[in-house]
């Protein structure tokens, strides 16, 4: 029944958050959810679609959560609250006019009492309805594991008692910043697993938090990063990497909403990580408008993006740009550099041994690209990129060193990425690598970032509106030292 079908897509974070708001008991209001759910399968095709389904499903729900407060097992333990325990009607229930608290909910699944592995999996249950299954399936996990760790979490929620309720304004920004890690998250997972959930959280961010320029960089990083997923693999299902990708096979429609957002985050001149990275990814986006890519403005992205949130992922695709301005030597040792400084992680960081293999490859060291392509490929899982490592192996047994630069770079800081020869793509990341300082805004490189960001990324965000830029165009505009809003 697509009624039913669009209440549990669009409105069960929100259905599930005011249910659960009250107690901190996310079991408690699950169970009396699914039961409205199912009582809505049974009654539904006969009786016909309520007026307002979510009116009906939360009445009923809260009914089924004052039985059983009623009962005689719960009055034993917990003292009787004639508000709360009071029956309601379907026609006194207005879901419109009570406040949304899946913020509230988010902030819960993030909570420093949680443990942070279990933060997304927890987001993607309760926020989304996704099962353990699926999430566990997305996690490589077994269901049952998964399953048995979702419970551990909404237990600790509510025997720590852990309130719905947004934090004090001292508190509420690194609490945000663990909400779009969530968020990342969920889009770094394998999107073929969880088709558009990263999405749907994204954009459901930035209506919660309307003013936050880090939910409009994140939505429009995600969205930047999804609108060209179906052209990383051909009809055979090969890997494609982003420069040989077709741009008429991007979808046109997400690359038009992330620019909204980037306008959205460029207004309110506060400028962060997920900003940063999508001002990269918009860089790469241009090639369908110009036909080229700009490796110079990358680079500089690049760096800023490194003083604001360094990492190992970040430090090898600025080693990769590096290779495209400044040639494949300069690369080799920036890549040299940070492998020796990261220490035993950089060697089991598959985007690093490919980016590396690519830039020996370019600089005619063939004995040892052979060998980097071999650790590359025993690091990775993915068949299809696989395939593109072992492809590019082949080549340096019957070929002269080939002069194509690096096959794609659009590593923004600290997803592992989609590994190639030389890649280090966000198109299909994996999740965060831990141990990177996430660190704010830096102010010293904030005006830089703008000036880069609006120089660089105005015109492709802005399309044809005259000021977005400038006026007279980004690039004068940051040659004058405008830097936009502050």
């Amino acid at each position: 029944m697509a009624a039913l079908t669009d209440a549990a897509r669009d409105s069960y974070g929100k259905l599930l958050a005011l249910l659960s708001a009250a107690t901190s008991d996310l079991a408690a209001a699950e169970d009396a959810l699914a039961d409205a759910f199912e009582r809505a399968v049974r009654t539904w095709p006969d009786e016909g679609v309520p007026a307002n389904p979510d009116a009906w499903l939360l009445t009923v729900a809260r009914n089924r959560l004052r039985d059983r407060w009623r009962s005689a097992e719960f009055r034993r333990t917990v003292v009787l609250d004639v508000e709360r325990d009071a029956p309601v009607h379907v026609d006194d229930v207005d879901v419109d006019a009570i406040p949304d608290r899946r913020l509230e909910l988010m902030l819960v699944c993030v909570h420093p009492a949680i443990d942070r592995a279990m933060h997304t999996p927890l987001m993607l249950n309760t926020v989304l309805g996704r099962t353990a299954e699926q999430i566990g399936r997305a996690f490589s996990t077994p269901a049952s594991t998964m399953a048995t760790r979702l419970v551990r979490a909404k237990r600790r929620i509510k025997i720590a008692g852990i309130p719905f309720r947004l934090p004090d304004r001292a508190d509420l920004p690194a609490r945000m910043v663990a909400v779009l890690e969530a968020v990342y998250g969920v889009h770094a997972i394998d999107r073929g697993r969880l088709p558009s959930a990263g999405l749907q959280l994204a954009e459901l961010l930035t209506t919660l938090v309307p003013d936050d320029p880090e939910a409009h960089g994140l939505a429009a990083l995600v969205q930047l990063s999804a609108a060209r997923a179906g052209a990383g693999t051909d009809a055979r299902g090969r890997f494609v990497p982003l420069s040989e990708q077709d741009p008429a096979a991007w979808d046109q429609r997400l690359i038009a909403r992330a620019h909204e957002h980037l306008r959205a985050a460029h207004a309110r001149g506060r400028l962060g990580r997920f900003q940063i990275e999508a001002a990269i990814q918009a860089v790469h986006g241009a090639r369908a408008r110009t036909g080229t890519t700009d490796w110079p403005t990358l680079l500089d992205l690049h760096r800023l993006l490194r003083s604001v949130a360094p990492s190992l992922g970040g430090d090898v695709a600025l080693a990769a740009v590096t290779a495209e301005v400044d040639g494949p030597a300069a690369g080799l040792a920036r890549l040299d550099a940070v492998l020796a400084d990261a220490g035993e992680p950089a060697r089991r960081f598959q985007p690093a041994a490919a980016t590396r293999a690519h830039l020996l490859e370019r600089l005619g060291r063939g004995d040892e690209a052979v060998a980097a392509y071999d650790t590359a490929i025993g690091l990775t899982h993915d068949h299809a990129e696989r395939e593109y490592l072992q492809h590019r192996r082949t080549r340096l047994g019957g070929t002269s060193c080939p002069q194509d630069g690096v096959v794609a770079v659009v590593g923004t800081g600290r997803s592992r990425g989609r590994a190639g020869a030389g890649l280090v793509d966000q198109d299909r990341p994996a999740v965060a690598e831990e141990g990177g300082d996430l660190g704010g805004p830096v102010e010293v490189v904030r005006v830089e970032v703008v000036h880069a960001a609006r120089r660089e990324v105005g015109e492709v965000v802005a399309g044809d509106e005259q000021g977005a830029a400038g006026g007279d165009g980004g690039q004068q505009a940051a040659q004058r030292g405008v830097a936009g809003p502050a």
